[in-house]
């Protein structure tokens, strides 16, 4: 219950916080945004450039942990998926405070499930993630951000929703729920992921087993049924 309270303290402070600042409302928010949108990223510091595709890569890292967890809900993962890659943490944290804590993932796989669970995702987000950090110190520049992260409401707002993304996946218990469904009792394993900022959660998914469509728990509960019907 803290957990939800302190996301649903962040997600109110964050929205209060944007309607204040009324980045929307700027002349200089609209131009920034189609050049990034279109890719005109020689005509925009890199730093910027990285932390508004990093947006695209935090919800795919969400993805992969809560479209396993949508299906034990009462309500569905993807129009919360869809809504952080355009708002970020104001989209994704209703999701994460509304849910009930699953830790079994029941039925089967379909084929968006399997690319989600694939090591090989994760280790594709990782690579995009090290190429974007590698543009933005080759080619950015920390004056100019500084001054825009002052001046400008969008690239203010956009760098603290990345920060809270950072944050809030250690906090939130979708992460200790995906550790259960695939056995990982390890707590050294939930504190290195939460100590590194994205690149945790990321290495996470690059190394974390895959999920069975029966959880073990179920496994294990036919097991012992077994060997007591054996013994009787």
């Amino acid at each position: 219950m803290s957990r939800r309270i302190a996301l649903f303290s962040i997600w109110l402070l964050f929205v209060n916080y944007t309607m204040w600042l009324a980045p929307l409302d700027r002349p200089d928010t609209w131009p920034l945004v189609q050049k990034l949108l279109t890719l005109q990223w020689g005509k925009v510091n890199a730093i910027i450039a990285v932390i508004f595709s990093l947006m695209g890569v935090w919800p795919m890292i969400f993805a992969c942990l809560m479209f396993f967890d949508g299906r034990m809900q009462n309500f569905r993962a993807w129009p919360y998926f869809l809504g952080a890659n355009g708002t970020g943490v104001i989209c994704l944290l209703p999701y994460l405070f509304l849910r009930d804590r699953h830790q079994e993932f029941s039925g089967k796989k379909d084929k968006l499930l399997r690319i989600l669970d694939k090591r090989s995702t994760g280790v594709a987000l990782l690579l995009s993630t090290i190429a974007l950090f590698a543009y933005a110190i080759i080619a950015g520049d920390w004056v100019d951000y500084i001054q825009q992260f002052q001046t400008q409401h969008f690239v203010h707002l956009i760098s603290i929703d990345f920060c809270l993304m950072c944050l809030v996946f250690p906090i939130a218990t979708l992460f200790d729920d995906d550790m259960a469904r695939r056995g990982i009792d390890d707590r050294r394993i939930y504190w290195a992921v939460a100590l590194f900022p994205l690149f945790g959660p990321l290495l996470y998914l690059c190394l974390r087993p895959p999920l069975p469509e029966i959880s073990p728990k179920v496994v294990e509960a036919r097991q012992m049924a077994s060997l007591t019907s054996s013994k009787l």
